[in-house]
This record gives structure tokens, sequence and C-alpha cells, in this order.
């Protein structure tokens, strides 16, 4: 069996007032779930719960993310999550905070296996 990769979405999340990485993130995955109604799995005869999903985020202040919670987000499939330095922090023109955007990748695959006729 091979992994295959199957789709790829993106997304944008923020947060505005509460500065809170995790929620962010969590809005930039629904954004790219969100985009495309993914029939990928019925198309090719999976059930739903087999995607593999591999999803990157950025933003700035990783070590700040929950990616246990992220993984919340998915209602079936496998996510396996990762966080790294992107996105953006908009500081705010009275001084109080930022504004956190974050960044997602989220890569549908299965795993298939190739045939050889």
């Amino acid at each position: 069996m091979a992994k295959t990769r199957m789709a790829v979405q993106f997304g944008m999340g923020t947060s505005i007032r509460s500065q809170d990485y995790t929620q962010a993130a969590a809005r930039a995955i629904r954004d790219a779930l969100w985009h495309n109604s993914l029939n990928v799995a019925s198309a090719f005869g999976f059930p739903k719960e087999e995607m593999l999903i591999d999803v990157e985020i950025g933003v700035q202040k990783p070590e700040a993310v929950d990616t246990a919670e992220l993984v919340g987000v998915f209602p079936y499939g496998k996510p396996s999550i990762r966080v790294v330095p992107g996105g953006l922090d908009i500081p705010k023109a009275d001084g109080s905070g930022v504004t956190v955007i974050a960044n997602a990748a989220v890569v549908v695959s299965f795993d298939l296996e190739r045939s050889h006729a």
C-alpha cells in the first residue's frame, strides 16, 4: 500500500481580540474544509474514516497552539497536525495587542494499492 494524495485545501483563520493561536488555527482548518465539500472517499469507495489528513498550520507562535484541541475539529479521518512558524500577527493601532492570522494547508490522502492491470 502507498499513501496517495487526493486533495489539498487551504484556509485562513483569525483571532481578533483574544490572541488565541489555537482558535485562529481551528478557524483556518474549518475555512479549508468548508471551502469545498470533498466527496473523494465516496467517489473511490472508501470509508471517510480511512482518510489520512496531514495538516500544516502556520502561526507566529507555534508553541502557543494546542494540537490536541485541533484534532477535535475533524469529524472523521486520521488527522496529523504540524505547527510551523508562519501566519501573521498584526499589531492593533491602540497598542492593546495583536490580531492573530493563521494559515492552514490540509492534505487528504488514502492508503492505496497500485493496480498492475
